[in-house]
């Protein structure tokens, strides 16, 4: 046994609270390495003879490590534990590796041959205090998220258009502006309630000088491009009485150029009172060689970057905050560039916020690995770049296997609690990136088969504006092309195809909470199995992302099983079944 690969934490995404009575267990060992691992558990305060055992299941793969885990409820709880674990009776490598199908106990003083005879030593879980149990809002794991560039959305109302607008539709620019706003958004609320949205999350709408509003000028005030506060307030109450939640952008790394304080420390330099709500390395403020002497988001002079640390910008910020959910009811907040903004703003965020509403959705934009977002006291959610390259790799680019795919998933579901992957925010495009359509040259089989994963997959799925009607463009400005509203130039079969996925989510909770498993993820194969399932629906979903028509032979259980997409009934007789699968095609079955 590579005791090397053996790893196992009593905290973060290793032992955490899955509810108020659950404790989820994880192990890491080296893949194909372990046959048997089980936990022996109890509390630390009764006699070892009441101890008791319960088995670990894998519950994913990748290329290096088997990923364990075991549900346990403690009666008082308290927890202390270990692992017991039995290699393989397979050969092998020697160095450091014990005899083939030895037993071999794990604590939190190592391994050992022997069995613990007293609590001394296990790993402890102290004691599952309710108020430290992550609760993202329920809400959140059955929304279907659209992503709105308000810029690009909608005119729908000329009267407050930019000066020079452009006429709708043309080539976007990074500088440009077509017109878009928040009416054209209420106007095409029925639009969005039809393809089965429950949940927009909207790029930033207050005033700013930009296309993008990146820029904040005024935190209090929507841009008067896009309408007014008032219409705003109309936009969530509409959206609200259709069922669809609203999430804002909160750009609190930085703000804009133009933003009042920031002009006075321009002006006024070491003598404005608001100097120290910027990282100011020199004054003057100025750009030498291309960088300015001041911290901004990226190297950009006019998105300085705010001191979160200042007393006076934290109870700005917050008050921000808490406003637009009190004043206008907004569901939550997306945050902008939130890896650079320090963690205890963070948590004093998410008290603002949640004592607002508790129920408010906190997502933070990350691009990597972010456990420590995810411990409870920061954030709901990441946006869910790594799931994003996974996804695009496989399915629209075709640089990855189907063992590397569910590997990069398997590695990304381990590294995060079940409950933060479950409310995980999962995008395969946004205003930053290239158009899935572009990204899989034009051919919507492919958009239809990354789409039709994410959204039979756990998380919550976005979609991008006008990826449903077939919008293409490349990175920005590319990708913030106007949405295109008439419907003889829209791509009707991608429409239908979305409205009838998001309605078969909708329909079946196995598709978006239950249970998630590869069920034929090979090396060299471009054909992937899975299934979703919990105690009322069982799903297996068979893909194709090669160019060429596949077959697949399969165990499935006897009975009848419903092809979701055709209404073919499929009867499984022996447990073996044989599908058939058109190239970047797929099938999803339902057991009746």
């Amino acid at each position: 046994m590579f005791l090397e690969a053996v790893y196992h934490r009593p905290k973060q995404n290793w032992a955490y609270a899955y509810d108020p009575q659950t404790i989820h267990l994880r192990l890491r060992t080296k893949r194909a390495d372990v046959q048997n691992a089980e936990v022996i558990y109890g509390d630390k305060y009764l006699p070892w003879n009441q101890m008791q055992t319960v088995p670990m299941r894998i519950i994913g793969s990748d290329e290096l490590f088997d990923y364990w885990q075991a549900e346990v409820k403690p009666p008082f709880r308290r927890l202390c534990y270990g692992f017991k674990l039995q290699a393989r009776p397979a050969g092998g490598t020697r160095s450091k590796k014990r005899d083939a199908g030895e037993t071999v106990w794990m604590t939190e003083r190592g391994f050992s041959g022997a069995a613990p005879d007293m609590h001394l030593g296990l790993f402890e879980f102290p004691f599952l205090n309710p108020g430290d149990v992550f609760q993202p809002p329920a809400w959140v794991k059955d929304a279907v998220f659209y992503q709105i560039f308000p810029e690009r959305f909608a005119n729908g109302d000329p009267t407050n258009d930019p000066e020079g607008a452009e006429p709708w539709g043309g080539e976007p620019t990074p500088y440009n502006f077509f017109g878009g706003d928040l009416q054209g958004v209420i106007d095409h609320l029925d639009y969005l309630a039809d393809l089965g949205i429950t949940a927009i999350y909207f790029t930033p709408i207050f005033e700013a000088t930009t296309n993008h509003k990146y820029d904040t000028r005024d935190y209090f005030k929507v841009d008067p491009h896009f309408g007014s506060n008032e219409t705003l307030k109309i936009l969530v109450s509409e959206c609200h009485r259709r069922g669809i939640r609203v999430l804002l952008d909160a750009v609190f790394n930085h703000s804009g150029g133009t933003f009042a304080p920031f002009l006075d420390v321009k002006e006024k330099g070491e003598h404005s009172k608001y100097k120290d709500w910027f990282h100011v390395r020199q004054f003057p403020l100025e750009v030498i060689d291309n960088v300015p002497t001041y911290d901004t988001f990226a190297f950009e002079p006019h998105m300085p970057k705010l001191n979160t640390e200042h007393p006076e910008v934290k109870e700005y910020l917050l008050k921000v905050a808490r406003y637009w959910i009190e004043e206008v009811g907004i569901d939550g907040w997306r945050l902008d560039v939130a890896n650079e903004v320090d963690h205890q703003f963070w948590r004093e965020f998410r008290k603002t916020v949640k004592g607002v509403n508790p129920d408010a959705y906190i997502l933070g934009e990350l691009f990597h690995e972010g456990m420590m977002w995810l411990q409870g006291d920061q954030f709901d959610a990441l946006m869910n770049y790594p799931f994003t390259n996974a996804v695009l790799d496989f399915f629209a680019l075709g640089r990855t296997d189907g063992a590397t795919f569910a590997g990069n998933i398997y590695s990304q579901l381990f590294r995060y609690p079940l409950q933060a992957n479950e409310a995980t925010f999962n995008l395969l495009d946004s205003h930053d990136t290239a158009r899935l359509l572009t990204l899989c040259e034009g051919d919507k089989r492919k958009m239809m088969l990354a789409a039709a994963f994410q959204l039979t997959f756990l998380g919550t799925p976005c979609i991008y504006y006008g990826d449903e009607i077939g919008l293409t463009g490349g990175h920005d400005p590319g990708c913030r092309k106007c949405m295109e509203w008439d419907e003889s130039k829209q791509d009707r079969e991608l429409h239908a195809f979305y409205r009838q996925t998001i309605a078969l989510r909708h329909r079946y909770a196995a598709l978006r909470n239950g249970e998630f498993r590869f069920l034929h993820a090979k090396a060299n194969d471009s054909r992937l199995v899975y299934e979703r399932w919990n105690d009322q629906d069982h799903f297996v979903i068979a893909m194709n992302a090669g160019k060429r028509a596949r077959t697949i032979d399969m165990a499935l259980p006897e009975g009848v099983w419903n092809d979701e997409l055709s209404g073919e009934a499929i009867a499984v007789e022996g447990r073996k079944a044989k599908l058939s699968l058109p190239p970047y095609g797929y099938r999803i079955l339902h057991k009746v």
